[in-house]
């Protein structure tokens, strides 16, 4: 029970964390929505990056978070991967798993999980195989 308990609450962190982020993303003053909506690009932030190309990263972000939570989701539905051992990154549609597997059949069920989600252009599996089970 407190196994399920906890796989919803990560479940439902990993779904609002891209929902912050955007919300944080989008909100600019009158006059960057102005200038967004008449297609004109804004001046350069103190950051030297315009709010276009900001805006831009921005979405890439929501975009590999929005791949990650559905990646992990996947991972806590499915019975044969720890949704808690493996890790999951995002950086521009590339999907890196790192952590730890029970057995190599884990791990490649997570590549392949990662693989079939939408939005996923590769995956980098760096998945270490536990050595617990063995006996020497």
């Amino acid at each position: 029970m407190m196994k399920k308990l906890a796989t919803a609450l990560i479940v439902t962190g990993l779904m609002v964390a891209p929902v912050a982020s955007y919300a944080n993303g989008t909100m600019g003053n009158k006059s960057e929505a102005t200038n967004a909506q008449a297609g004109t690009t804004a001046t350069q932030s103190q950051s030297g990056m315009t709010n276009h190309a900001m805006g831009q990263k921005t979405g890439a972000a929501v975009s590999d978070a929005a791949i990650t939570t559905k990646v992990k989701a996947k991972f806590a539905a499915d019975s044969t991967v720890s949704a808690t051992k493996i890790h999951v990154d995002t950086d521009n549609g590339v999907v890196k798993l790192t952590g730890t597997a029970k057995s190599q059949d884990e791990a490649a069920k997570a590549a392949e999980i990662a693989k079939s989600t939408e939005g996923v252009a590769s995956v980098d599996n760096a998945i270490q195989v536990s050595q617990a089970g063995t006996k020497y």
